[in-house]
This record gives structure tokens, C-alpha cells and sequence, in this order.
């Protein structure tokens, strides 16, 4: 430990501590995330602690979240965008390079999140939680193996018309990529002729492109999904019959990070929430509600039992190198995919 960092730690700790002594009843944080993502519990403790009034807008996707925001006029203060959008928002000029690495609580960031592509040395953004996309199926319709995208992309009788796939396109596309045996970002001509003609014949198998899995799921709704892990999760928690498969031909691994807006009214609250979200309790509490591990270290002690060793947070070390993380491609790679996806939703 050098000297210069215990007293950068040492300035960020005093820094933080002004800016709670100076919250005051009127003060005000507006929070941009993901719907269904926040736990209401964290919430009542950050503006009972800070005197903080907090509002919340939901989002359902992260182009959603780019549109509103280049638009202007949002009102917003954070933000918490995906590993694979982040360095287009940095390199838009949307967020403020608010230096989290400076905060007190940064000290609790596991290491393996410090250092990430998509924002070295956490310049901007600290850890909200991180997951990946996998499989989910009603073993009471299907008892067949689960471990494989083809759940999805060429799905047995029993599944038919009974499958939801998450809309978000680069998700799909890593997963349709990868079963066909190439590389995220791949341009290759043959393969992503492939991805396309699959995605099309494969839709017609599906029942739906949405984001009601926590409800229509354990209900019956759907006897198969395509979906983030923690919304699995939850969906079993409610119905038993529910497992979770790791697609073995490869599957996206995602984190998502809080950040502030250059644009942001109520910058110091931002940064007092970043703080607070560092925190090992805090950090548990927004898990155990959405049921997604965070990157922050000691938070395990505070999880609920189920959360433990629970199949959708575990990835099995048969499992292990399936999992790639999902970052963004270059800008004529996405276009390729964006059209791909464009002719999906026809």
C-alpha cells in the first residue's frame, strides 16, 4: 500500500463525508435504470440516511436508455448502462468522468471489476450487478437436455409456440453466433447468413420478444425462455419445475454499471449513491432483490440462503469457458447485425 493511495483514499473519505453533511431534506436524485432492477428496500435507506428524495425511470433496453438520453431534456442523473454500451456513452460525451476510483467505498470493488475494457480504472462507473443470459425451461413440458441454445433456435416439439426470447439483439446474436461455431464480432459472410436464416425459421417457433418473464413464466405462460439469469431465478423461486441450462455452444456474460451524466443536475447525490452502493450490505441488498451477484467484495455474508449456491449465479466449471463477456463490435460489425436484427422483427 504506497502512501500517495492512502491519502487519495483518505481526501475521497473526507469528501464523502461533506457531501452527507451537506444533503439536505430538498435534495433530489433521479435514477435512470432498468425496470424491475432496483430494490425498493435500498432505496428507502439511501434517502433515510442522506435525506435524499429519489426518483426512479424505467428502462427496458439499452437503446431505450442511449435514444432518451441524446435527446436531451431527460432530467436524469444515473444511468446504469451495460458492459457492451458504456464506451459509446463515454465516447458521446454523456457521462461525467466522476472518478468512483476516488471514493471511499471503492475499496470494496472486487479486483477482477476494477480493471474491466469498458472502463479501465473505473473512471466512470462502479459495479450495479452482473449476469448472463441463459436458458430457462418448465422441466414438467420438457424433459430433454436444457444445456444448449437450441432450446431456442431449433426447439423440440414439446417447447413449440410456448418460448420467450429476450428481446435485446445482441444477446440473441451472441447466442446464434456461437452455435453456429464463430466469433463475437464475427463478419463472416457464411456464418451470419446462418444466424440470419436460423433467427427467422426459429421465430416462428416462438411465442413472444418480451420482458414479462418474473410473471408469465412460473405462471405456465411460456415453458421455455431464452433470459437473463436472475429473472430465472426468480421465476423458480415461484415455480419448482423451473431449471436453468448453460447453452454449452457459448453464452454472453453481462455487467451493468451505475454512472453519472455530464449533464446531471444532482451530481454530489450521485456520487453519495455510488458510495453507498459500494458498501458490502447495500450491495447485498440490491442482489437479493433482483437475484444478479454485484461486484463488490463481502457482500456474500449478507445474501439470503437461496442466493448462496443458487444454479442460475454458479456457472459449473463444465460451463466455464462457454462464457464470453459481452462487449461492444466495431461500428460496421453492427450494422451487419442490426440489419440481421432488423429483418427479425419483421
Amino acid at each position: 500500500m504506497t502512501m500517495k493511495w492512502m491519502t487519495t483514499t483518505a481526501m475521497a473519505a473526507v469528501g464523502v463525508l461533506a457531501l452527507a453533511g451537506t444533503a439536505s431534506a430538498a435534495g433530489e436524485l433521479n435514477i435512470y435504470n432498468w425496470g424491475d432492477y432496483t430494490s425498493p428496500e435500498l432505496i428507502k435507506k439511501f434517502e433515510k440516511e442522506f435525506d435524499v428524495k429519489v426518483t426512479i425511470t424505467d428502462y427496458d433496453s439499452n437503446d431505450t436508455a442511449l435514444a432518451k438520453v441524446r435527446a436531451g431534456g431527460h432530467g436524469f442523473d444515473i444511468v446504469v448502462p451495460s458492459a457492451n454500451y458504456l464506451q459509446i456513452w463515454v465516447k458521446e460525451g454523456l457521462l461525467l468522468e466522476s472518478r468512483p476510483d476516488q471514493l471511499e467505498n471503492f475499496k470494496n470493488v472486487d479486483e477482477r471489476w476494477v480493471d474491466v475494457p469498458w472502463d479501465p480504472g473505473r473512471h466512470y462507473s462502479v459495479p450495479w450487478l452482473w449476469g448472463l443470459t441463459g436458458i430457462g425451461v418448465n422441466t414438467s413440458v420438457y424433459k430433454g437436455d436444457i444445456n444448449t441454445s437450441a432450446i431456442f433456435l431449433d426447439p423440440p416439439e414439446e417447447l413449440v409456440g410456448k418460448i420467450n426470447v429476450a428481446p435485446e439483439m445482441n444477446d440473441v446474436l451472441f447466442a446464434t453466433i456461437k452455435y453456429f461455431g464463430g466469433d463475437w464480432c464475427t463478419m463472416d459472410k457464411d456464418i451470419l447468413r446462418k444466424v440470419r436464416d436460423q433467427l427467422v425459421q426459429a421465430k416462428t417457433k416462438w411465442l413472444a420478444m418480451d420482458y414479462s418473464v418474473t410473471e408469465k413464466f412460473p405462471a405456465g405462460d411460456y415453458s421455455a425462455v431464452y433470459y437473463w439469469n436472475g429473472a430465472i431465478m426468480r421465476s423458480r423461486l415461484k415455480n419448482a419445475d423451473i431449471k436453468f441450462g448453460h447453452p454449452k455452444e457459448g453464452f454472453p456474460i453481462f455487467m451493468d454499471s451505475v454512472a453519472i451524466l455530464k449533464d446531471a443536475k444532482n451530481t454530489d447525490n450521485a456520487k453519495l449513491f455510488m458510495n453507498f452502493i459500494m458498501d458490502p450490505e447495500n450491495a447485498a441488498m440490491i442482489s437479493a432483490f433482483a437475484k444478479y451477484s454485484n461486484g463488490i467484495k463481502g457482500s456474500e455474508k449478507f445474501l439470503p440462503p437461496e442466493m448462496q449456491s443458487a444454479p442460475e449465479l454458479v456457472i459449473p466449471e463444465e460451463f466455464a469457458k462457454a462464457g464470453e463477456f459481452l462487449l461492444s463490435c466495431e461500428p460496421e460489425t453492427q450494422q451487419l447485425y442490426t440489419k440481421i436484427w432488423t429483418e427479425l422483427q419483421k
